[in-house]
């Protein structure tokens, strides 16, 4: 009597959104370089807004405005203060989003990455679901963290604030959602150019040097362009008291995640359209 040979039979996994969440937080947490970077944009958010709480002086002038483009508060304010290292927080966040997008083009890990989800579009969606969602969270805890500690230092001082007062706490929010979408742009930008070295190029230069080029144009133009700015449209979101030339809070929300959304679309067309 001869045996039959056993034929094994593999389960076929069907390529889901699910799967494609799940592998790509998979391979986020891998990373060293997730960890360190998002605990330096994390340190650099509260350590900053800490101490420059803990050595505000009412004597100073313009200390405690946060740092970066975009509307300035008038006098200062603890949320301001509090958000003082947003601006390098911000370049930590953007350029761990151009690594994770465009560090697989440099390995070659694309290939396999396209491989397993052939349709490709999901792998996009994805990754920018997944980043500017820790992001989102890591950053937004930051900015609350920076305003307590502030808050201690600066008990009985003019400009002290509690959580309950109006503004604080949608501008501290805020800066956490404007900070997840950073981090979704610089993950855009790295699918976009392919490039780690091009990516964190454009998005220093978009975020913190475009603004300071339209002083060369007319004032017209000028004061007509500069609010529309993505570095500019993007402070306004945290930013407790918006100046008269400013976007709403609302507005630049809408104008950031515009500017967000069209380099995603560029991303996804060249994903799309070319080979990896």
């Amino acid at each position: 009597m001869t045996a039959t040979p056993l034929t094994v039979v593999r389960p076929v996994h069907k390529v889901t959104g699910r799967r494609a969440l799940r592998a790509e937080w998979a391979k986020f947490w891998s990373l060293r370089s997730s960890w360190i970077t998002l605990g330096v944009a994390l340190l650099l958010l509260i350590a900053i807004g800490a101490i420059a709480s803990a050595t505000y002086s009412p004597d100073a002038t313009g200390g405690g405005a946060a740092a970066g483009p975009g509307p300035v508060s008038g006098p200062s304010d603890a949320v301001s203060l509090a958000l003082t290292g947003l601006t390098f927080a911000s370049l930590a966040v953007g350029v761990l989003g151009v690594l994770l997008s465009a560090g697989e083009y440099s390995t070659g890990m694309i290939r396999s990455t396209l491989a397993a989800v052939p349709r490709r579009l999901p792998v996009l969606w994805s990754k920018t679901a997944v980043f500017g969602a820790v992001a989102l969270v890591v950053t937004t805890v930051g900015a609350l963290a920076a305003f307590g500690l502030g808050s201690l230092s600066l008990s009985g001082a003019e400009i002290a604030l509690s959580l309950g007062d109006d503004g604080v706490l949608r501008s501290l929010v805020g800066a956490g959602l404007y900070l997840g979408l950073v981090g979704v742009f610089g993950v855009a930008l790295g699918a976009l150019v392919r490039s780690t070295a091009g990516g964190i190029a454009i998005l220093v230069g978009v975020l913190l040097i475009l603004s300071s080029l339209t002083s060369l144009l007319p004032d017209s133009w000028s004061d007509a362009i500069t609010p529309y700015l993505p570095g500019n449209a993007g402070s306004a979101v945290y930013t407790l008291h918006q100046s008269s030339d400013s976007l709403s809070p609302g507005a630049g929300l809408a104008v950031f995640a515009g500017w967000v959304a069209l380099t995603l679309a560029g991303a996804a067309y060249r994903l799309v359209r070319t080979d990896a």
